[in-house]
């Protein structure tokens, strides 16, 4: 059969298409040593998979649709109207939160009033366009409501905050906790939690984790700076440096400790030789003792001051007006003195001062 007849109409009656059009005009000029078949196998070969395709054709054709929706996950997105799988909670549970299993509801949602805006609405035929304008604005912040209602579930389930309103979570956390979170922590935690609604349970993790690491570098990258600055370049050197620190430090504590033993054995304490023997002397701490020895203060007018200042600033945190009544024995320089040490030990805020 020639080549001309190779790619004509089959049976069915369809008509060739262009590329077997093209492809029996390629076999026809090259000659009858070639069919259609072969002709398209060398094209393929030679042109697309050879390295003239290899150069011109990309390996990924870039999607070239732009999406004008918003992202998955977002304030408004329609993915959050999508329902969520019941929760895993027994039926005395269930009453308790008013939880129905089956409609993933409950008895009391978010925005209780929110189907008012819609119950009232109704389509009629000689409603003008003002109306029914009004009436989509009406639907509109109905489904924003529902939007934001069902947003609110899940950063909830993100976030296990029924299992924790229970109970349950704590021997979950217990075990899963890697490692310890330190009070610093937990109170940045507490600070950023308005943070919740805008990530999810993993990257707000992921956010403390990290920001372990950096506290964990930094300080590494100022152990490393004192070892530079101590002459050592090798980190096997550095063991015997800690070393030698350890058994100093350890030295200047026995000293210490030694001086201290030493002088109470004498029976001096020497600098509160004036006020030891006074009542009230054993209810000062170390700093308190010598703020008394140096403004030659006894220990209980001291504790009378001290007394009457703290109780004066507790009442006025708590709006109550008070007349402040110093003895007389407290000039203004022993007040001011007073006070600096009050605020500097924090019985007292600054603003008191």
């Amino acid at each position: 059969m020639p080549p001309s007849q190779r790619l004509a109409p089959d049976h069915q009656g369809k008509k060739p298409t262009v590329l077997c059009l093209a492809l029996r005009n390629m076999a026809a000029h090259v000659g009858a040593s070639r069919t259609p078949q072969e002709v398209m196998e060398h094209y393929v070969s030679m042109y697309i998979h050879g390295n003239l395709g290899k150069a011109c054709i990309p390996d990924t054709i870039p999607n070239r649709v732009t999406d004008h929706t918003c992202p998955s996950g977002g304030p408004l997105s329609p993915s959050l109207t999508t329902p969520l799988p019941p929760l895993d909670i027994s039926v005395a549970e269930q009453q308790q939160l008013g939880y129905m299993p089956l409609r993933d509801d409950y008895e009391i949602e978010y925005d209780q009033d929110a189907e008012t805006l819609i119950s009232g609405l109704s389509v009629n035929y000689d409603d003008d366009d003002v109306e029914i304008e009004l009436k989509r604005a009406h639907v509109d912040m109905y489904v924003r409501k529902l939007r934001e209602r069902q947003r609110r579930k899940n950063i909830a389930r993100d976030y296990n905050l029924v299992p924790a309103f229970l109970g349950k979570d704590k021997k979950e956390k217990e075990k899963a906790q890697k490692r310890k979170i330190t009070k610093e922590e937990k109170e940045l935690r507490l600070k950023l939690r308005p943070l919740y609604q805008f990530m999810s349970c993993k990257e707000f993790d992921d956010l403390f984790e990290n920001m372990h690491k950096e506290k964990m570098l930094r300080a590494k990258i100022r152990e490393l700076q004192r070892y530079r600055r101590n002459g050592i370049t090798k980190m096997e050197e550095s063991a015997e440096y800690e070393a030698a620190r350890h058994k100093r430090e350890k030295r200047k504590e026995n000293k210490s400790l030694a001086g201290s033993k030493r002088g109470k054995e004498d029976g001096k304490d020497g600098e509160f030789a004036a006020i030891e023997n006074l009542p009230g002397f054993e209810l000062l701490s170390d700093r308190e003792k010598v703020l008394c020895s140096s403004l030659n203060l006894s220990p209980a007018r001291y504790v009378t001051v001290k007394t009457i200042i703290i109780k004066d600033h507790l009442q006025k945190r708590q709006g109550i007006p008070s007349k402040s009544r110093l003895p007389s024995y407290l000039d203004k320089v022993l007040k001011k003195r007073i006070l600096n040490f009050l605020t500097e030990s924090g019985w007292i805020s600054r603003d008191a001062s």
